[in-house]
């Protein structure tokens, strides 16, 4: 064994560990800045000691335990809310003891784990914060992701996503949030927005806003990994596994959506052996318990439900575009969106005729959420270079490229670009 593979072992369990850790010390001293520091602290003793005294046969508890005597301390030495502190020590000390027998194989105050993750997810996706502050957020507590992990994956810079999750901890912790799932009649609400940014995550890494890959496939595992645990922490909740199941469903074609030299493969023109057909499976059967869970389908559903029909066609000729174009027509009622419609322009072309799916797109010219969206000229380039029209089609594909911050999809919208009209 080389010097660095203890300290590769701790990364490692550290990063499995992590969000379980701040989950229940979250729980415990009710502030998820200072859980986190509580974590961090572990994780400090973990490298230092580990590596002379070998892995703890159960190292989740270890650093469990370890957290719980730093918390004890720090509540010890403050002189603040002395009478709150006191009850918190004597509430840790006790659970320690009580823990302490079966250390060796689980930490007792895990038993409540599974709520403890929900409840952090809960509070990483709060409706206090916004859109950004939650992506920091989730990915720092639940991804296990360090500040430069998440400024990259995002293209920011660190000191900005440092900041962002500073100020969501106190914007958390000054309006007293509780440690809590929310009441049935908050649940929707905000359900909603753990949703949204598990598949926010997932979508920056299926097709990155910006950069020089196209791909960026460590967030699409990280969005999964979210995904099946609130799958398994919410089992009743339909649009829960939908949600889990469109994900399992696009990342099987991942593989395929990238060329030898990392150039984008569009879906028509992928090897379709290259697709992972375990993911298609596990998918298509997180469908079906979407499915029988819900009465009506909800969005993540519905989207699910599209993947599926191109996940069931074994090539692109026996893809059911008119299913794909009437499940667009009902996610365009469920969830109003110019993008939804946009795809659903697509799925018409492709099952009705090109001219079908260019009538509606041009319906959505002056959508304002359009106006910096390459995919709108992209999609207009594609369908009038399929009614003969280069010269208007090339146009639009450099319109398109000329708006996308992606390297590698500039590209491509220029190869298409400079193939519209022939030479």
């Amino acid at each position: 064994m080389t010097a660095t593979d203890p300290h590769r072992a701790i990364e490692a369990i550290f990063r499995i560990e992590s969000a379980r850790l701040v989950a229940g010390l979250t729980r415990i001293v009710r502030d998820v800045g200072l859980a986190e520091e509580l974590m961090q602290d572990a994780h400090l003793a973990a490298l230092e000691r580990w590596p002379r005294e070998g892995v703890p046969d159960n190292p989740g508890a270890w650093l469990m335990s370890t957290a719980k005597h730093r918390a004890i301390d720090l509540l010890r030495r403050s002189k603040l809310h002395q009478r709150k502190e006191d009850q918190l020590t004597r509430e840790i000390e006790e659970q320690l003891e009580q823990a302490a027998p079966k250390l060796a194989t689980v930490d007792a105050l895990d038993d409540q784990i599974g709520d403890d993750l929900l409840r952090l997810m809960f509070i990483a996706c709060h409706p206090l914060l916004s859109t950004e502050a939650r992506l920091a957020l989730t990915l720092r507590l639940l991804g296990g992701l360090t500040t430069d992990e998440i400024a990259r994956a995002f293209l920011v810079p660190e000191p900005t996503v440092a900041q962002r999750i500073v100020r969501a901890k106190r914007t958390l912790s000054e309006a007293h949030v509780p440690f809590e799932v929310p009441s049935a009649g908050e649940l929707a609400e905000r359900l909603a927005s753990v949703l949204q940014v598990v598949y926010l995550i997932f979508n920056e890494g299926y097709t990155a806003t910006a950069g020089d890959d196209w791909l960026r496939p460590a967030l699409c595992e990280d969005a999964l990994r979210l995904g099946r645990v609130l799958a398994g922490l919410m089992p009743r909740e339909a649009e829960v596994h939908g949600l889990v199941a469109l994900m399992e469903l696009q990342a099987s074609r991942l593989r395929a959506r990238v060329g030898p030299g990392g150039e984008p493969v569009l879906l028509l023109d992928q090897n379709r052996a290259q697709w992972d057909y375990l993911l298609i499976g596990r998918g298509l059967a997180a469908l079906e318990r979407a499915d029988k869970l819900g009465s009506v389908r909800g969005p993540y559903t519905l989207q699910a439900a599209i993947a599926a029909c191109h996940a069931r066609a074994r090539a692109p000729d026996q893809t059911d575009w008119p299913m794909i174009a009437a499940l667009y027509a009902e996610l365009a009622e469920r969830a109003p969106s110019p993008i939804v419609q946009l795809n659903r322009a697509v799925a018409l072309a492709m099952a009705f005729g090109p001219q079908a799916g260019l009538d509606l797109v041009d319906t959505l010219a002056d959508e304002p959420a359009l106006q910096s969206y390459h995919l709108l000229p992209s999609v207009r380039g594609d369908l009038l270079g399929k009614l003969g029209r280069g010269a208007e089609a090339r146009a639009e594909f450099e319109r398109a490229a000329a708006l996308t911050r992606n390297v590698r999809e500039r590209e491509l919208l220029l190869q298409r670009a400079a193939a519209a009209v022939p030479h």
